[in-house]
């Protein structure tokens, strides 16, 4: 990319032109070339955005509770976009739902607020890899708090608590019974836990249920109770998010500290991976060993360790 070329479209960025966000938006996200070089251009800029992972099992309301949330972060003096991480069409490669399907007309309607959908492209936990740098775009585009709603939820989801500050995890009164069995993922990264839809049968109970499996521990999460229908528990949530955020030096370093850390060894990780295939493609005695193996006159185990001794030097 042409230096020249490059510095006008950071200078776009900065000023918040929403045509250049989006297109420069979907260039990181396709990873098309250049994209690096306004990474690098902007990442002295960045640092000044929060950012919040919300998910839990389909259904439970995030949509619905993000849609309540923002007018009372835009009260509170917030710059909001939001990033709907949606499942990946197996044919088209893009996002199956829309944000402005999902998300409700009241945000729609706010033109102070970025929306974006993106295709988790099949990345561990439905995040997409190229999230933390469309963060940093928005961030350095003035937008100080981002949302991030991961698709549905399960084992893999939990990936976003190693994207964003702070999680939010959301159960309703009707995954009561499935504590238990989520409890080795979910109920273990968040950091606030909203039990929503609390106007219904169970939310109570369910309350009780999460605050005495996960409130006790060394981590000591928040359990908030919620209902979008009734407007209840919204303001709380949005205060108690607002202190962590204007606290965020004091609580969230560690946590900011591992997210850089992740971020680094996912780079590291890919860049030997795609090392590795290439010199593995080159290696005349990787072809012999395939068929020995398909042969069964070597074991996988075997020959991986053989690989590595001889490509790792």
């Amino acid at each position: 990319m042409k230096l020249y070329l490059l510095s006008s479209i950071v200078d776009k960025i900065v000023r918040g032109d929403r045509r250049i966000l989006s297109k420069t938006i979907s260039m990181i996200d396709n990873q098309e070339e250049g994209y690096k070089n306004i990474i690098k251009q902007i990442f002295k800029k960045t640092g000044k955005a929060f950012t919040i992972g919300f998910t839990g099992p389909g259904g439970a309301g995030k949509s619905s509770l993000i849609g309540k949330l923002v007018p009372e972060f835009q009260s509170l003096g917030y710059k909001v976009a939001i990033l709907a991480v949606d499942p990946t069409s197996p044919i088209s490669g893009g996002a199956i739902l829309g944000d402005r399907v999902r998300m409700q007309n009241q945000i729609v309607d706010n033109s102070q607020v970025f929306m974006r959908s993106i295709a988790s492209r099949g990345a561990s936990g439905g995040i997409s890899r190229s999230l933390r740098n469309i963060v940093r775009i928005l961030d350095v585009a003035g937008y100080n708090l981002i949302l991030v709603e991961s698709v549905g939820a399960g084992q893999l989801e939990v990936e976003v608590s190693k994207i964003v500050n702070l999680t939010l995890v959301l159960f309703t009164p009707q995954t009561g019974d499935k504590v238990q069995a989520v409890k080795a993922g979910l109920t273990e990264i968040g950091d606030i836990y909203v039990i929503n839809k609390c106007d219904i049968e169970g939310a109570n109970s369910l309350f009780n249920t999460i605050r005495d499996l996960i409130g006790s521990t060394d981590r000591k999460p928040i359990v908030i109770k919620t209902s979008v229908k009734k407007n209840e528990g919204i303001k709380e949530l949005s205060k108690t998010i607002h202190h962590i955020q204007t606290n965020r030096q004091n609580i969230l370093k560690e946590k900011e500290i591992a997210m850089i850390d992740n971020e680094i060894k996912e780079i590291l990780f890919d860049e030997i991976q795609k090392k590795f295939t290439a010199k593995l493609e080159k290696n005349k005695e990787y072809r012999i060993l395939l068929e020995q193996i398909y042969n069964k006159n070597k074991d996988p185990f075997y020959v991986a360790d053989k690989l590595s001794k001889l490509l790792i030097k």
